[in-house]
């Protein structure tokens, strides 16, 4: 059986604690966290393997990109 091959795109922010937290806006849930970006990759890439066990209808992403905004108040 040919295995299927996804690309999923993992937003990374910097938590107040100094973790880096990662989630898969393609699927609704799915985060993870680690000390450092590799620690964090390793543990994004596990957590979209156990979302995809339960999660059967994933759809098509396509990234168009990330903006920052400036506030002021």
């Amino acid at each position: 059986m040919k295995k299927k091959i996804y690309n999923f795109t993992v937003v990374i922010e910097k938590g107040e604690d100094g973790y880096y937290v990662g989630s898969v806006p393609a699927i609704h849930g799915c985060h993870s966290q680690g000390r450092t970006i590799d620690e964090l990759m390793d543990n994004i890439k596990e957590a979209i393997e156990l979302c995809l066990e339960v999660e059967k209808d994933i759809p098509k992403e396509e990234f168009i990109g990330i903006q920052q905004v400036k506030v002021e108040k």
